[in-house]
């Protein structure tokens, strides 16, 4: 929930460090500088901006990434009135959930490479924009199918602003500061879905469900004004672009010009290797398709529980109202601040010696490296990189979490248990989810990096998936093999998948020398 911590972003942060280098200027050695070429100095680098400006644009793409995938999981709430005004079954009213999820996992694909292009500010505004006037007919829809219809273009209009956010946070931060703010961006996705039930719970309970999507409505409409009033433009080619174009037009000699404008890169190319790449990548590397299977898990069992909490753990078996049931997710979004709050000490972990002798060696290296005046050598520069295996340290605390929620939920939600134990062990889960994404979003930036922003997509695009599909599957699995069981088999599936950072974190250095894309 983006997000890891590094100094990259899920699927999307990584795009921009590959096309930074495609509109890089060749070595000095082997062309003289141009200069003609336009690029930005002092000031006007966005890094440069004042500290408070930094935060308060990080503070609204956070919000706005909240509020995009919180829309996802609103609807579940809005079922059981919807099937009793449109006599529908609940396989149907469950589409809208998992078609507004399938729109986020194939947005990325195909809206991912618009910031390149076009800058960040247009992709928000613009995004936004579809996002809110599409919500108008869920909100007013006359039938279910025009109801499930929007939920998909709602899904996919939101994740284009998904798709490019995080490169903001690098865009306004340098390396050694950026490691918090992206903490923070990485979570506040995973915290829309948990805040969605809790909303829509409340609304249901006191008025029309028609009211869960007009809040969303005014929620964007707000997120909207603040993304076009308060956040700036940060991305590098875009702003040099701009700044030649204004010396163009003060000078009025048309030499000037950026490397955005002469990059011979095509926007449907682009698009069409978006699109293709991510799956060469899984096909190819067992690392990051196991990696994206385990985060698919993960991000299915959230989504699971929006219908197995109201309708069968807290909703049937515990009497909960609507409002109630709501709340019962409040356990996981404390283990989700959890780790919000305790990135800190991760950073810290990073930082210093409370990591593994190879991996302080390799840092000391890089220190002298740059000591010695080596840190202009690219290839000795990278030689001394903290190698990614370390960062899937936090995921194996993650792993251990998440399967021991499960195991406590699993066993304690029969009666005559009270409520609030299973509920507290929805705290360790939605830590260690946390943790887990963190790991595995840092893990494949690092080593995938010449391909990190494909990765990525096809880690969005595995995870959606499942996403979407396990709300359809909650209802009859949890009949037939009750509470105990079906969450039980969620536990088991998660044992399984828990040793992968263990066994990458030791072994992932030797499959990577093999790797056709890893570096």
């Amino acid at each position: 929930m983006q997000e890891e911590m590094s100094s990259t972003t899920p699927a999307e942060t990584i795009a921009d460090s590959a096309s930074l280098k495609k509109h890089a200027d060749p070595p000095a050695d082997t062309k003289e500088p141009d200069p003609y070429r336009v690029k930005l100095e002092g000031d006007e680098d966005p890094k440069s901006m004042q500290k408070f400006k930094k935060w308060m644009a990080i503070v609204i793409i956070c919000s706005a990434s909240t509020c995009v995938t919180c829309a996802s999981s609103v609807a579940s709430f809005t079922q059981k009135p919807m099937q009793e005004q449109w006599h529908v079954s609940s396989y149907v009213t469950i589409l809208g959930i998992s078609l507004f999820v399938e729109g986020l996992g194939i947005g990325p694909l195909l809206l991912g490479p618009l910031s390149e292009f076009y800058g960040r500010n247009l992709v928000y505004w613009s995004s936004f924009a579809f996002f809110l006037v599409l919500n108008l007919p869920v909100a007013l829809a006359p039938n279910i199918a025009t109801y499930l219809v929007f939920r998909f273009l709602t899904g996919f209009a939101g994740a284009a602003f998904l798709s490019v956010a995080g490169g903001s946070v690098t865009d306004l931060f340098a390396n050694e500061e950026v490691l918090l703010p992206m903490a923070i961006y990485s979570v506040s996705p995973m915290i829309g879905p948990v805040l969605g039930p809790a909303i829509s719970g409340f609304i249901n309970q006191n008025t029309h469900w028609r009211w869960t999507y007009w809040v969303i409505v005014i929620w964007a409409g707000v997120e909207l004004a603040l993304l076009v009033l308060l956040v700036p433009e940060t991305y590098v080619p875009t702003l040099e672009a701009r700044k030649a174009k204004k010396l163009r037009k003060s000078t009025g000699d048309e030499r000037y010009h950026s490397a955005l404008e002469r990059s011979d890169k095509g926007l449907v190319n682009t698009i069409a290797l978006s699109c293709l790449r991510p799956f060469q990548i899984m096909m190819y590397e067992p690392m990051a398709l196991l990696l994206n299977i385990w985060s698919a898990l993960l991000l299915g069992i959230l989504y699971l529980t929006f219908e197995a909490f109201p309708t069968r753990v807290f909703g049937r078996d515990r009497g909960f109202n609507t409002q109630m049931s709501g709340l019962s997710f409040v356990g996981i979004g404390i283990g989700m601040v959890i780790a919000i709050a305790s990135q800190p000490y991760w950073i810290k972990v990073y930082k210093e010696d409370r990591i593994p002798y190879w991996e302080r060696k390799m840092r000391a290296e890089r220190q002298k490296c740059v000591e010695e005046g080596e840190k202009e050598d690219k290839s000795a520069w990278r030689k001394h990189e903290p190698e990614p295996e370390a960062r899937l340290l936090i995921g194996m605390v993650g792993a251990v979490l998440v399967t021991l929620g499960l195991f406590w939920f699993a066993f304690t939600t029969p009666h005559p248990i009270h409520w609030i134990v299973p509920m507290l062990a929805t705290v360790p889960f939605g830590l260690g989810v946390i943790y887990a994404f963190i790991s595995i979003w840092t893990f494949l930036v690092h080593a995938y990096r010449p391909y990190a922003a494909s990765a990525m997509a096809g880690n969005s695009f595995t995870r959606s998936a499942f996403a979407a599909a396990f709300p359809l599957i909650s209802t009859p699995m949890y009949a037939r093999l009750g509470v105990v069981g079906a969450t039980g088999l969620l536990a088991g599936l998660s044992a399984l998948m828990m040793p992968l950072p263990f066994v990458f974190y030791h072994y992932g250095k030797r499959l990577r020398k093999n790797s056709r894309f890893a570096l």
